[in-house]
Order: structure tokens, then sequence, then C-alpha cells
């Protein structure tokens, strides 16, 4: 029965990941320009051209390891302002939901806007949308979605948590719905197979999480906390390893190197038909270690916090033993945390009934953890 359970589920993930027809295959690209705005250079002035990039790329991401909260430092938005305007789908769908669309014209929401301290040749990515729902009492959050997320995503959680008494800032990541850039289809530029632009996208989403928290800081919230799905996981957890401020976590999916996912997820093989021909794993896992969960686990044992760890049982995109690995490392350094694991894959903690059950446990877990 169990084998026959996990067929059925691995053929309902795959069915999920194979709807969309709009996935672009790119080739290996260094893109040693989106590098020149970071810090860790090292005396290298920007615009240098190594004679050879993977050395440079490599080189570079042992600097940010040694140094990282350099890397994750930056300078505070002065433009925060909240916007209302109409809510819209941005869908990165082949063929969008009509009934998504329709169940969402004519809404409107608040949207907190500031300039994002990672700056980009795309005008709308730079410039920054979280939608904002807030709720009485002085606790706070920052939800961080999927990759490829639609805009109007995570909107009944927030709704939940609002309940419970705690705010939420949903944060659109880089590339994301309203900060698309007009030639792209979908968030194709968080995460691909260019290098550096990819290192560039994780920098700039864990930058504009510290700033969200600065402007709840701003309205007086003190008891800060964080929820973030897949990449949105991987995002939060980097941001908790350098800024002390997050004291309340919930990793909705949980995995170790950024270049193991994209290599064995099934919902990036696209990137890893792009980079297949011209690199490994190992040569891969060590040029984006910069944006690997694994790389800090000593930065993010610095502060006392309480986090909720959910995985999927049959998940093929964040693979099991990696998020296993990831709950090793909370036993070994005893940091406090609440295991999940629930009985369904990746694409299908967003279905029926599984995405319930995920909810309640972000909620439940939300509930308590703000008061210990």
């Amino acid at each position: 029965m169990a084998s026959r359970y996990a067929q059925w589920m691995y053929d309902w993930e795959t069915r999920l990941t194979s709807v969309d027809s709009n996935r672009v295959i790119r080739p290996l690209e260094w893109g040693l320009e989106w590098a020149q705005g970071w810090p860790c250079r090292n005396g290298f002035a920007p615009g240098y051209q190594p004679p050879d990039c993977e050395s440079f790329l490599r080189e570079y991401n042992r600097r940010i390891l040694s140094s990282s909260d350099e890397f994750y430092s930056y300078r505070k938005p002065t433009d925060f302002r909240l916007e209302r305007r109409e809510v819209r789908v941005f869908s990165t769908r082949a063929v969008p939901d009509p009934r998504l669309e329709e169940k969402v014209r004519g809404t409107y929401g608040d949207f907190l806007r500031f300039t994002s301290p990672v700056r980009t040749p795309f005008a709308a990515n730079n410039l920054v949308s979280a939608r904002w729902f807030p709720a009485r009492g002085q606790r706070a959050l920052v939800l961080l979605p999927h990759w490829n997320s639609d805009a109007v995503a995570y909107t009944s959680l927030c709704w939940a948590l609002n309940l419970l008494g705690i705010s939420v800032l949903r944060l659109s990541l880089p590339y994301h719905d309203i900060r698309m850039p007009a030639e792209t289809e979908r968030a194709d530029y968080a995460v691909s197979a260019n290098i550096s632009r990819t290192l560039d996208a994780c920098r700039q989403g864990v930058l504009d999480v510290r700033c969200c928290l600065d402007w709840l800081e701003f309205q007086g919230y003190r008891r800060l906390g964080i929820v973030g799905t897949s990449l949105g996981s991987c995002y939060a957890f980097l941001a908790a390893a350098h800024d002390p401020r997050i004291r309340v976590l919930a990793f909705n999916h949980i995995s170790t190197y950024f270049a193991d996912v994209v290599w064995y997820g099934q919902s990036t093989r696209h990137i890893r038909q792009g980079l297949e021909s011209e690199i490994d794993l190992e040569r891969l896992r060590h040029l984006w270690s910069a944006i690997s969960p694994m790389s800090y686990f000593e930065q993010f044992a610095r502060w006392p916090r309480r986090s909720l760890l959910i995985y999927a049982k049959y998940d093929r995109t964040f693979l099991p033993e990696f998020s296993r690995a990831v709950v090793e490392q909370f036993v070994g350094r005893r940091l406090e945390y609440r295991l999940v694991a629930l009985p369904c894959g990746h694409y299908t903690t967003g279905e029926t009934p599984f995405k319930y059950i995920d909810g309640w446990q972000i909620a439940s877990f939300m509930r308590t953890a703000f008061d210990s």
C-alpha cells in the first residue's frame, strides 16, 4: 500500500510540474557583470574581467563565506511608502486561469513600496513590492512565496495569520509578479543558468527582506518573524542567518545546497539541461555555495530563535534526503525546532487537502511561537 501511494503521489507531482509549457532552456552564462556591485571584492575594481571566470567566481564565493555579514549588508531605503492599488494576479502560467483573474477583479490592497538596495538593469525589479496585511498587536512577519508564485498566492494564509493577531508583509520576490521584466513570462531571472545573476537575485531577496524588517520596526513592531516556502524558504534562512531580529521562523520545504535542488529538482530540469553540457554538480555547488543554507548554520546559530521545519515525504523538487540533512544540522547544533513531514510532494502541498494541513501547521506554530 505504501509503495502504491508513493507512486500515485509521484505521478501527481509529475503532472503538476509538467503543466507549464513556457519554461525556457538557456545556456550556461557566467554573468560577471552582475557581480560589479557586490561587496567582498578584495581589491578588484568593478568591471574587472578575469581570464578564468569559473575560478574567479569560486574564489569570490569563498570570500563571501568568510565575510557573509558584509556580503548581506545594505543601506536602509529612505523612500518607504504605502500605495493603494488594484490587486492583480501576474500569472506565470502559459495559460492563466481566468477564474482566478475574475476573482480578484475590482479588489484593492495596500502595498509597501521602496527602492531595493540592489540595483539591476530592470526598473520594475528595482522597486520592491510587499502587500500589507495588518492586524492588531505587536507581532509581525515577512512572508516569502515560492519560485514563480503569482501575486495572490498565500493570501488566505495571510488572513489566517491576521486572525491570530499577526501582521504580515507578503513580499514579491525579485523578478516576480509586478517586478518581472517585460521580456520574461516567468521569474526566470531569479533562478537560471546564469551563475552570477542567480547569486545576485538571491542577495537581493535577502536584502529586501531585511528592509521589510526595517519598515516593520518603524511601525513599532518588536516581535518579528518570517515564513518562507521553497525558494522563499532559502531566502528566509539566509536572512535569518544575518539578521538577529528574526526570532520566529517557518521553513515551508527545506533543503541544503542551492545547486543540488537545481540539479535534481523536477521543476528545474530545464535549468539543468542548459548547464550539464558545460558543468557538473560538484563545480556548481562551489559556485552557488554563497546562497546555500548549508553554508550558514554557524551564522544562523548565533542567536536564539524558534523554527518550524516542514518537508514533504514524496518531494521531487526538494528531495527528502536533502531536507533530512537540514534536520540533522538542527539536531547536531541543538537548535530549537518543530518538525513536520507532510504525506505529499512539493507541488501537491498546494493542493487539497494538503494545503490546509500545511497552512494549519504554520498558523498553529506561529500562534504560540512569538510568546516564548
